[in-house]
Formats: structure tokens, C-alpha cells, sequence
């Protein structure tokens, strides 16, 4: 668990176009995370 204002730390995951998307590509920017389950996932 992050503290209130802490910095996160760099992760990277893939686009919905397969590309690598790196947290610090956006350094200094504000970033909103959206996950989401791929759609005709069991569960």
C-alpha cells in the first residue's frame, strides 16, 4: 500500500494495441489508471 503522496513505483503493461506502456513515460503528468476485466473472461 502506497502512503498518501508517495511516489509509485515505475511499472509497465500493454495498450490494448500491444504496445509497452512504461508509469514513467509519464513522469510529471497526471495519470489515471482504469483496469477492467478483457471481455468473455471466466469469473
Amino acid at each position: 500500500m502506497l502512503d498518501v503522496g508517495a511516489t509509485a513505483p515505475d511499472f509497465e503493461v500493454q495498450d490494448h494495441n500491444g504496445n509497452t506502456i512504461r508509469l514513467g513515460d509519464f513522469r510529471g503528468k497526471k495519470v489515471l489508471l482504469w483496469f477492467y476485466p478483457k471481455a468473455d473472461t471466466p469469473g
